[in-house]
């Protein structure tokens, strides 16, 4: 929600995780490693994966309590506008 380029906190997320899994594969394939220091690779890597995650879902979150206070503003500036014009018009 932070561009307009179509992709939602959602979209954003599932193409981070899909990244992040196809860049660790290749890494597997091109830096064979032991067993012990692939799993700690792994581990290191899901760590890092999570916590770019939890930050993707808390900017979203940010983004949708922006936009929802952006529309509430919206809403009471109209609602007023329109209770105004009444008013003038009762006047009248």
């Amino acid at each position: 929600m932070a561009s307009n380029d179509g992709i939602g906190p959602g979209g954003l997320l599932v193409a981070f995780m899909a990244g992040a899994v196809a860049g660790a594969a290749i890494a597997l394939l091109y830096a064979p490693a032991s067993g012990e220091e692939t799993r700690d690779y792994l581990e290191r890597r899901a760590r890092e994966s999570r916590e770019k995650a939890a930050e993707a879902a808390r900017q979203g979150r940010e983004a949708i309590t922006r936009q929802r206070e952006n529309l509430t503003t919206a809403f009471e500036r109209a609602r007023e506008g329109y209770q105004a014009a009444r008013e003038k018009e009762q006047d009248a």
